[in-house]
């Protein structure tokens, strides 16, 4: 018996392995299927410079058409990258194929018609971003009745699609990175305020420097660190320094080990108008940090913390809001690691050994129909 037949052979399917949310919790599903004895293989659209790096024995194969067959008509192109894809599907024979992101999904719903693999979408982000106009929602609903499965990761998702795709969709957690599972700091803490992201305009970190910038006289001993990059890094830059604050605020970029950088400082904050279910504020809950998060349409920051017993949630945008929350925190140290404590039993929720066999329990349902 061949190891295809032997073996259940699970595929991944996603932009590219940059150093994203989604692609992130693809590498360690991915290196969790491999331990649990599948054969496992990462399908990307293009390769980047900066990614996460894949375990050892999962192929990694890209699905974009080569340079000498790009056509200059858009057309031409589309219908070369479907068939490329639909071709890898049809030599790999995955049982199953996970995809996420926008139209990713679209393509592998397409593509795997008429293949043995089967194609199990998912929505990691805000659904109303991924799928923004009408006709794609429509889109959406026609393609994702017809997927073998639906993942989505917060109810409020649910909501967003036909009847038809809600009822068949499962709620899944992400798991937590394990580099973030180690005890809570409870020593005395660093008086420093982190927010750990992208820095564009969706992520919001300047409503972050006017708030402090409002209670720099109050907190004089405090540091806002924002850890991230982005095309907004320079703006933010010259936005702490009209206000004031520069000397008061870094902006280290992209670093390694950022659970020892933010793990004893004293307040986490997430400012986005949108998210999925962030990773970032996973990893600060799990720290056991005092957190204030935006309450995201998709329910995100509803399914992690829950307002005024594992940390402060505010409306997205409200910089009297968050300037509010931020004094009750460090105006009250007794109170903030209250929250902390709180915010760090979700190790034990999202802890992968809890988690991964959801995604496992679910994937071979689909794979044996």
């Amino acid at each position: 018996m061949s190891e295809k037949k032997e073996r259940k052979k699970i595929a991944f399917y996603i932009g590219s392995l940059s150093k994203g949310g989604a692609e992130r919790v693809f590498v360690n599903l991915a290196e969790y299927f491999q331990t649990e004895g599948y054969c496992v293989v990462m399908v990307t659209q293009y390769q980047k410079e900066e990614e996460y790096e894949l375990p050892d024995g999962i192929e990694r194969i890209l699905s974009d058409i080569e340079k000498e067959k790009v056509s200059g008509n858009r057309v031409i192109n589309f219908f070369r990258r479907l068939n490329k894809l639909h071709t890898i599907w049809k030599e790999q024979e995955a049982d199953l194929v996970l995809s996420c992101i926008g139209k990713n999904n679209f393509m592998a719903v397409v593509t795997t018609m008429r293949t043995k693999t089967k194609a199990v979408v998912s929505v990691v982000g805000e659904a109303k971003e991924e799928y923004p106009s009408k006709g794609m929602r429509m889109l959406a609903d026609f393609l994702f009745s017809r997927a073998a499965g639906v993942v989505l990761q917060t109810e409020r998702s649910r909501s967003f699609f036909s009847r038809k795709v809600g009822a068949k969709a499962v709620i899944l957690p992400n798991s937590l990175n394990p580099a973030f599972i180690r005890p809570r700091y409870e020593g005395v803490r660093e008086k420093k305020i982190v927010s750990v992201g992208r820095m564009d305009a969706n992520k919001n970190q300047e409503m972050q420097l006017r708030a402090f910038a409002r209670l720099k006289e109050k907190y004089p001993e405090y540091t806002l660190v924002i850890y991230g990059d982005g095309e907004l890094r320079f703006y933010l830059e010259e936005t702490a320094a009209k206000l004031g604050i520069a000397e008061r605020v870094s902006l280290p970029g992209v670093v390694p080990d950022v659970a020892a950088r933010i793990g004893r400082a004293s307040l986490f904050l997430l400012t986005s108008y949108s998210e999925g279910v962030s990773n970032a504020l996973i990893e600060a809950l799990a720290l056991g940090l005092p957190v204030i998060a935006t309450d995201v349409p998709s329910g995100g920051t509803e399914e992690l913390v829950e307002d005024g017993v594992s940390g402060l949630v505010i409306p997205a945008g409200d910089q009297s809001a968050l300037e509010r929350a931020m004094d009750r925190l460090l105006g009250d140290s007794v109170y903030a690691d209250r929250l902390g404590r709180e915010a760090a039993r979700i190790q034990e929720r999202l802890a992968p050994e809890r988690v991964n066999p959801l995604w496992k329990a679910y994937f071979e349902e689909i794979a044996n129909g």
